[in-house]
């Protein structure tokens, strides 16, 4: 681990050309079909709403499963992630863009997702996101996402799929302050693991599952 405290390093963009570079190989690693973690969600979803998928990645497993139900919008912040996105979910509609800066419609999803992304955005901006997707959730939408367990300040590997990539993140209990801070209703908490296809990989990894509501 390497302190990302460098002013000369943008560490968005170190995010979105580590992706680009090693898309074919984390692609590849990720679990063909979604487990149990988007049961809780999608038994609170009607045929047809419209979901955000932030993160979305290639799209699988997750937004791949979820348009078979309902409308799906992905951001993601690597151009190479969106065009596998397009060609593996064609149902789904997909924006290239940081999510911070993007412009949606507020009052507009019945639910948003992120699973394994909000930790590669600075967590200074974790509080403004968290207030942004309140905006564009629906009165009583939901928000499911991965989170942490422990507060790290940003940092550097080197060992991410080849590339050099970046994580920033607060704790769990830091995490339900913002959140509640912004206005959601915490609904539950459980855990969740890396959602790689590799059993070994899968366990060695646990990250907070989060679901949320927007009063």
């Amino acid at each position: 681990m390497i302190p990302a405290t460098d002013p000369k390093v943008g560490y968005k963009v170190l995010v979105r050309k580590a992706y680009d570079s090693c898309a074919a190989a984390y692609a590849e690693s990720r679990m063909a079909e979604p487990g149990n973690e988007i049961r809780g969600l999608s038994d609170r979803l009607n045929d047809g709403d419209a979901v955000l998928d932030i993160g979305c990645g290639a799209g699988v497993p997750i937004a791949k499963s979820l348009a078979a139900r309902y409308r799906v919008t992905g951001v993601d912040v690597s151009p190479e992630m969106i065009r596998r996105a397009q060609q593996n979910v064609p149902a789904g509609n997909f924006k290239c863009a940081d999510i911070m800066s993007t412009q949606l419609p507020p009052s507009s999803f019945d639910a948003v997702i992120a699973f394994y992304a909000i930790f590669h955005i600075p967590r200074e901006e974790h509080p403004d996101l968290f207030r942004r997707v309140y905006r564009w959730l629906k009165p009583g939408g939901y928000l499911l996402c991965t989170l942490s367990h422990y507060s790290e300040e940003g940092y550097t590997e080197d060992d991410f799929f080849g590339v050099t990539m970046y994580w920033s993140n607060f704790s769990l209990g830091e995490y339900r302050e913002i959140l509640t801070e912004a206005g959601f209703v915490l609904v539950e908490s459980k855990s969740t693991g890396s959602g790689y296809e590799n059993a070994a990989l899968e366990t060695s990894e646990n990250h907070p599952l989060v679901l949320a509501r927007k009063q």
